[in-house]
């Protein structure tokens, strides 16, 4: 039997954006974990993928090219030799809510590439997890920044610009993040096409909006970088002025942001796709209950806190 599991992820900063070439940041949630586990199957029996918290029983053999697990199995499978369908279960779990801007899909298939790899006695690197995995990004989110793949394979706070090699980012002083589920649902790929056709009918205004969310991520990046922590909580609100106006927030969302502030948050914004999924806040030792409470009474189903560190201080392969 092999298990592997996989972090969530949150983005700081920079999302949308960062589809159109701008940077962003991002960081794991790792408490928050995707696992897969491979354990023999009868001979001839073949393969099969139980997705439990989809309630989905997929069978390689008659599943369909573009379904996005079978095609993520199939690239593992290519990737670690295996030309013959081996005779495996695969028990796919996750901590993560789906569809809500945590990463959820790259966590999944980053888990069940390196259960594969790992079972087939192959090297799992983290560059070639987040390749395959990319793959099935394209399924889940049509044009995808790449920037959750990236993430959850490394499982290091990272900034990223797409096409060019991610690199660790130094963290000043731990800081806490309040992450408040609204429980909405949000689809990744609608979110992102929806901005895509608005920005090929009328490219101007949402090229200039993008390039004024780049220059809140730079600032976050110094921020960040001196331990600012009322900078970074004053550059998350300016962001999510900006995701607004690219028509990604929605009447809930801000309700929980504004909660969130009114309680003691030094900032709030969006962490995702928008409309839906995460909204995440900026807290103190101080002010994190009180955060904490006014979320639930405000409409979150759940409110979880990671700590942002500098946890690595090496260098990305590009």
């Amino acid at each position: 039997m092999t298990t592997s599991s996989s972090s969530g992820k949150i983005i700081l900063f920079g999302e949308h954006a960062v589809v159109y070439g701008r940077p962003a940041i991002a960081v794991p949630v790792s408490h928050l974990r995707a696992s897969a586990t491979i354990t023999a199957a009868p001979p001839g029996s073949r393969c099969t993928l139980f997705a439990q918290d989809m309630g989905e029983e997929i069978h390689l053999a008659d599943a369909p090219p573009d379904h996005p697990l079978a095609l993520v199995l199939r690239l593992a499978l290519d990737e670690a030799n295996i030309r013959t369908e081996p005779d495996w279960h695969i028990l796919l779990a996750s901590q993560i809510p789906i569809a809500s801007g945590l990463g959820s899909g790259a966590a999944i298939s980053a888990a069940l590439v390196r259960a594969v790899l790992t079972h087939a006695g192959q090297p799992a690197p983290p560059d070639t997890i987040s390749r395959l995995v990319y793959r099935s990004e394209e399924l889940f989110h049509g044009t995808p920044s790449g920037i959750d793949n990236t993430v959850i394979a490394h499982e290091r706070p990272v900034w990223f610009v797409k096409g060019r090699p991610p690199q660790p980012f130094a963290v000043g002083a731990p800081f806490t993040i309040a992450i408040a589920d609204s429980g909405i649902v949000s689809p990744t790929k609608e979110t992102v096409g929806d901005v895509r056709r608005a920005w090929e009918a009328d490219p101007a205004p949402y090229e200039a909006t993008f390039s004024r969310i780049a220059d809140v991520v730079h600032g976050a990046r110094r921020a960040i970088h001196d331990g600012n922590c009322a900078a970074i909580g004053a550059l998350m609100n300016l962001n999510q002025s900006r995701l607004a106006e690219l028509g990604v927030s929605s009447p809930a969302l801000e309700r929980l942001i504004a909660a969130a502030k009114d309680a003691g948050a030094v900032g709030a914004k969006l962490s995702g796709g928008g409309r839906g999924g995460n909204v995440i806040a900026l807290v103190d030792e101080d002010s994190a209950g009180a955060v904490q409470a006014a979320l639930l009474a405000t409409g979150a189903k759940r409110v979880l806190f990671t700590q942002i560190s500098q946890t690595s201080s090496g260098e990305f392969s590009g």
